[in-house]
């Protein structure tokens, strides 16, 4: 049998749960995930080898309107994504108030197939979820729908068939070991923001940007140094928290998730550092990793 492999890109609104999905289906940890909307920045792409077939999966930041430089190069991405796509599954849930016409508009660029996977079913009833179907049927017409649970990994190996299904023909694109485009400096900087993500209210984490600045990886323990960059000296105050707690606190946890990840006993070091509105200055974005 010919060798398949494509680029499968998970779009939809923020909050849709396309990190979940995108981890399930690559069965590993490359998104990171939170309660909170916009948590995904990046286009993150993860792999999936088999002797016969690629899969690369893309896990994009949620749709939005941008009000940031920040969130403009978010949209590059998104639109990127869909450009390359061999097979797109757009990402909504059973909360869904059927206002979806920015991720729709997206869509129209691509002729790619398009699967539509109504998430969260767990939190629903049979009514409610038949309904949505019917919607998107009509809406779309698309070639597949299926209902499921990310969180819960239902119905993730009837997609991973569909996949599987409509690659196309081709030569692997990354090498056959590859898990993803992203290199381990990228993850440790990710499992901080996550942490900031969860232990920090309100705009905090959305002003907050994480670089690492070094990544030393000895034989029995990796040395990893970051900045955890804010817009205001106040923000800086709640980052640090009283006598150092809450970076103390943030820390301990990313590092758990950094030694889990890695596999490898993690020292870490944090500072906190104020640029003034760095998300709408282009000349930072392009700094911090972020397409124009």
């Amino acid at each position: 049998m010919a060798h398949q492999a494509g680029f499968v890109s998970i779009i939809g609104k923020p909050n849709a749960g396309k990190s979940t999905l995108m981890n399930a289906l690559v069965g590993e940890k490359m998104s990171i995930i939170t309660p909170k909307a916009q948590t995904t920045r990046h286009r993150i792409l993860g792999i999936v080898n088999d002797e016969n077939y690629q899969i690369v999966f893309s896990d994009t930041p949620g749709v939005i309107k941008p009000h940031y430089a920040l969130h403009e190069s978010m949209m590059h991405q998104v639109d990127g994504s869909i450009v390359d796509a061999d097979l797109i599954l757009l990402v909504t849930d059973i909360y869904e108030e059927y206002d979806e016409a920015d991720v729709l508009k997206k869509l129209e660029r691509s002729s790619a197939p398009l699967a539509v996977l109504i998430n969260k079913i767990d939190q629903s009833d049979e009514e409610t979820v038949k309904k949505k179907v019917e919607f998107w049927q009509e809406k779309l017409n698309p070639k597949a729908i299926f209902a499921i649970s990310a969180l819960h990994g239902h119905n993730i190996k009837a997609i991973m068939d569909f996949v599987i299904e409509n690659l196309p023909e081709h030569a692997a694109y990354y090498e056959k070991d590859a898990l993803t485009d992203r290199n381990d400096r990228f993850f440790a900087s990710e499992m901080i923001r996550e942490q900031v993500f969860k232990q920090y209210k309100k705009e905090i984490p959305y002003s907050t940007e994480v670089i690492v600045t070094a990544f030393i990886e000895g034989e029995k323990l990796y040395r990893i140094s970051a900045e955890i960059i804010v817009e205001r000296e106040s923000q800086k105050n709640i980052i640090i928290g009283k006598g150092g707690e809450m970076l103390k606190i943030t820390g301990t946890y990313a590092r758990r998730a950094m030694e889990d990840f890695f596999q490898q006993k993690v020292f870490l070091e944090m500072f906190v550092k104020v640029i003034p509105d760095w998300r709408t200055k282009k000349n930072y974005l392009k700094q911090f990793g972020y397409e124009g």
